[in-house]
């Protein structure tokens, strides 16, 4: 069994930056590649970023790229999205997930989900 927990979230201007935090329980998570989602209001949840268990691996969504950073720390069994040049179009709830099996970009290779983290970026 997994826990996930993300905090980090909030409010801020276009261009400005934040970072997310994914605390996980469990014996797995230094063994466990984690990704990250997000769902906008009215809109599918998303891809945005993943990181293998070794964190030799960080592929990501083309609309976050050069922009956020994925990183973990198995000793602290985080994982992290450092976001920057936010823009509106990033507002969004921001899910963390641990990978099970299949392609990493659909929701449905994850087996276990935090419960969320709004990011609100104002223009």
């Amino acid at each position: 069994q997994v826990q996930l927990v993300e905090s980090g979230g909030g409010l801020v201007q276009a261009g400005g930056s934040l970072r997310l935090s994914c605390a996980a329980t469990g014996r797995t998570f230094s063994t466990t590649s984690m990704g990250w989602f997000r769902q906008a209001p009215g809109k599918e949840r998303e891809f945005v970023a993943f990181i293998t268990w070794d964190g030799a691996t960080t592929p990501y969504a083309d609309s976050v790229k050069g922009r956020f950073t994925v990183s973990r720390d198995n000793a602290k069994k985080t994982v992290y999205l450092q976001m920057s040049s936010l823009k509106p179009d990033d507002t969004a709830v921001y899910y963390c997930a641990a990978h099970r099996s299949g392609t990493v970009y659909y929701a449905a290779a994850y087996n276990y989900w935090g419960q969320g983290t709004q990011v609100t970026v104002s223009s």
